[in-house]
């Protein structure tokens, strides 16, 4: 006897495809030889008042029936079920399962149930029995002890990088040894960084270059990006684990919550998919200023927090921001070989859609001149990105020493009490700070990642003490508009 749809229910606020799952469930479990109950079926989602999305209820659902029906007679109150099921019975990949995992192991559950497909990546999660299967009824058999639980393979953070994207090399890049440098800089302390020319100078080249000098991710790092992926479902196939820097580079037309995160149940946006990587921003004029003026939080807190009615959310946001833009709308502002045909009052309008609040929150800001044609025909390569990523990976590995009690990670994330604490300078050095705070009448907080600048100059020179010339080096990098 068949019963109406509306006999079977799921409350607690499902999305669509939480609702779909009572059909998904029903053909699942008839055709992998059980009885769909003929009668009133009510699944509650609890907390009611928490918003459920995804297929990743199937499983569970699922083996709640049977239980509840009594065909099925198992201890599965410590167990975290995850899966979508497929029409035959079968358990399909399912997006989130590393947060998911590492979210039920905070809460107190020591196994977990997952597709086969996902078992690699819920593995992650360090201390978790984990048990996959390909389907309902092998489950079953499982949890009834009439076969033993299928072995899974950990994965082994100890392997070789691989299937890692090809990247620009700085040896192919003709010329612009002062922004090679400033690049170098800026990823061995994570700072932000802003390059500023006329076209076709190389600013978008050199920029698209920085992930080839970035230092390895450690696995805290990995795992941090591996679970921001993961439920966003862009985890490439076959990659439990990433384990190369994120680079992102939105178009200027980018939304504010593709920018940020949000929806009517928040997603992370492009900021929280550069955590522990690099957001370019291209043609940085051409962005919105409310786009612009939303930066400045993440980049101080490290993270984004988006609040709806129903509750918020946050999301991480530790990235480096690498900026591109010309200095006005036609691009040649100063020049010495193209005459800009902008008027002075265009020119201005246009450097100040960057507010100075923003720019205050920018280490290092470098200006690319145009290239000789002597250097763009000399056949010589230039110092390769293998090189200049040892001595940035050597770098880091000093400030993680440095921050070995706490979760700190590169100088850039220091507060005023790490700088005053590892940004001791010589006598010359800060008489040189304490003249250039006067000329320049620089803020607090340049004053602040003007220290934390010299102190990773420093590191790359292995230097206990900041000297007068790292200050020199650091205040120059101080942003400042080009009219």
């Amino acid at each position: 006897m068949s019963y109406p749809v509306s006999t079977y229910n799921i409350v607690g606020l499902p999305d669509a495809a939480v609702q779909e799952a009572r059909e998904r469930v029903r053909s699942a479990i008839r055709n992998s030889g059980f009885t769909f109950p003929a009668r009133r079926i009510t699944v509650n989602l609890a907390p009611a008042d928490l918003k459920k999305a995804g297929p990743a209820y199937d499983l569970p659902i699922a083996i709640g029936i049977l239980l509840s029906s009594e065909q099925l007679s198992a201890e599965v109150g410590h167990s975290l079920l995850l899966g979508e099921l497929s029409l035959d019975g079968g358990l399909r990949h399912t997006h989130g399962i590393l947060p998911m995992v590492s979210a039920a192991q905070h809460n107190g559950f020591d196994r977990v149930i997952v597709p086969q497909a996902d078992a690699t990546e819920a593995s992650l999660v360090e201390g978790m029995n984990i048990i996959p299967s390909t389907s309902l009824s092998q489950l079953y058999s499982y949890l009834c002890d009439e076969t033993p639980a299928p072995d899974y393979q950990p994965y082994d953070f100890d392997q070789e990088d691989c299937g890692l994207q090809p990247v620009t090399d700085l040896a192919e890049i003709k010329g612009q040894e002062h922004v090679k440098r400033a690049l170098e800089v800026a990823a061995a302390g994570g700072h932000n960084m802003v390059i500023c020319g006329p076209p076709g100078s190389g600013k978008t080249l050199l920029a698209r270059s920085l992930p080839s000098i970035l230092p390895p991710m450690t696995n805290i790092e990995a795992l941090e990006v591996t679970k921001v992926y993961s439920a966003c479902g862009l985890l490439p196939p076959g990659t439990p684990l990433l384990r190369q820097r994120p680079f992102r580079a939105p178009h200027y037309t980018l939304s504010h919550a593709g920018l940020v995160g949000g929806g009517q149940w928040p997603k992370p946006g492009e900021i929280s998919l550069s955590h522990r990587g690099v957001l370019f921003l291209d043609e940085l004029p051409e962005f919105g200023h409310s786009l612009l003026e939303v930066l400045r939080q993440p980049l101080e807190d490290k993270v984004v927090t988006i609040s709806r009615a129903r509750g918020s959310v946050t999301f991480p946001a530790n990235f480096m921001l690498v900026a591109a833009m010309n200095p006005c709308p036609c691009g040649y502002y100063g020049d010495p070989f193209r005459q800009c045909n902008c008027p002075p009052g265009l020119v201005s309008r246009y450097q100040k859609r960057i507010s100075g609040p923003f720019l205050d929150r920018v280490d290092i800001f470098v200006e690319v001149p145009h290239i000789d044609y002597e250097k763009l025909s000399d056949d010589r390569l230039g110092e390769p990105s293998q090189e200049v990523q040892s001595r940035v990976a050597s770098a880091r590995r000093r400030q993680l020493e440095r921050f070995d009690s706490s979760a700190m990670t590169c100088n850039a994330e220091m507060s005023p009490t790490e700088v005053r604490q590892f940004c001791q300078a010589g006598d010359e050095a800060h008489g040189l700070l304490k003249a250039a705070m006067k000329q320049l009448h620089l803020s607090a907080r340049a004053f602040h990642r003007i220290l934390k600048l010299a102190r990773t100059i420093a590191d790359l020179e292995n230097s206990d003490i900041i000297s007068a010339n790292q200050v020199a080096e650091a205040i120059q990098y101080r942003p400042r508009r080009a009219a």
